[in-house]
């Protein structure tokens, strides 16, 4: 079964491609950034930036559009997304945005077309949720971060 994407492009991102998979076996479509080609934006060491992307997503119901950041940019600049993943609920008509922040040590410029983060459209699921006196005890109980250690 395929699931299919609605995407919209907006004024300013008119020219630019729509979301592709990179290779074939990929799980997150690229998207790009639409920002003016005469004003690239420079995302200096600690700053964060809401970057346009000149898309509406029509994400189907019983799913939603996970936003991701691309390892190249994390490794070889210290640039990711902020609030990640960032989540697209299926109700949601507004232009994409991707919020950066640079962690590296030095400037990042970002230009009108460069890939800045990348889509995963996953399933979800919504639960009922209901009032209990008490949980389930479990092995585990209260422990968490880092309870379980940190070696094999």
């Amino acid at each position: 079964m395929s699931v299919v994407l609605g995407v919209l492009r907006l004024p300013h991102g008119r020219d630019m491609r729509i979301p592709i998979y990179e290779t074939e076996h990929a799980a997150g479509l690229d998207i790009m950034a639409a920002i003016p080609e005469d004003k690239p934006l420079n995302l200096a060491p600690g700053q964060r930036e809401l970057v346009s992307t000149g898309l509406v997503l029509e994400v189907p119901a019983g799913f939603e559009a996970q936003v991701r950041p691309r390892s190249g940019l994390a490794l070889k600049h210290g640039v990711t997304v902020l609030n990640s993943p960032g989540t697209i609920d299926a109700d949601y008509r507004g232009e994409v945005k991707v919020l950066l922040i640079n962690l590296g040590q030095v400037a990042f410029e970002i230009r009108r077309g460069d890939r800045i983060a990348q889509l995963v459209v996953a399933p979800v699921s919504q639960v009922e949720v209901v009032l209990v006196e008490t949980v389930t005890d479990t092995g585990r109980g209260e422990g968490g971060f880092g309870s379980t250690g940190s070696s094999a």
